[in-house]
């Protein structure tokens, strides 16, 4: 997707010969991050808002990322780490969807890129085997593979999205 913008990192796949089981979950979802930014990078506000599925309303873009930086949020940093920080799901399911009318692809990007340093800082020096910081009957291995499934999840939403916003298509 090297035509999405020129400003967003080299994603590189994971090792394949792998033996550090979080190391290999934290490069995949690296990999994974850096796709979702991809595929938003280089859309038009408007295209980023654009919400093509009827059934769907709160499905654009823009708010996929909004969505996956309150994933993030809760699971790896309040969940798995601890951290005392306000949870950005908001009073509905669909909250975590929303966005302003001042925010662009641009912003709710760096938003999102900003919450991979919380995540990363949250979870340092815990192994996947140790229980997540906040009493929930979980692992640190529990949380990275479902933030993971989350957001491969939403790649794929991402996927249709930009092939309906502009016709980009492309991993």
């Amino acid at each position: 997707m090297s035509n999405m913008g020129s400003n967003v990192p080299e994603r590189r796949w994971p090792r394949t010969y792998a033996t550090d089981e979080l190391r290999l979950q934290w490069e995949f979802l690296d990999f994974l991050r850096l796709t979702a930014v991809a595929k938003v990078a280089g859309l038009s506000r408007d295209l980023g808002a654009a919400a093509p599925l009827p059934t769907s309303p709160v499905v654009t873009a823009m708010g996929v990322l909004k969505h996956l930086t309150a994933v993030e949020r809760y699971w790896m940093s309040i969940v798995g780490g601890g951290v005392d920080l306000p949870s950005l799901w908001g009073v509905d399911a669909d909250a975590s969807w929303a966005f302003g009318a001042g925010e662009t692809p641009e912003t709710v990007t760096a938003e999102y890129q900003a919450e991979w340093e919380l995540s990363g800082r949250a979870l340092a020096g815990l192994g996947p085997d140790e229980p997540t910081r906040l009493p929930d009957d979980k692992t640190v291995r529990w949380v990275m593979v479902h933030v993971i499934q989350e957001t491969a999840r939403h790649v794929g939403h991402l996927d249709f999205l930009r092939e309906l916003a502009d016709g980009v298509k492309g991993e």
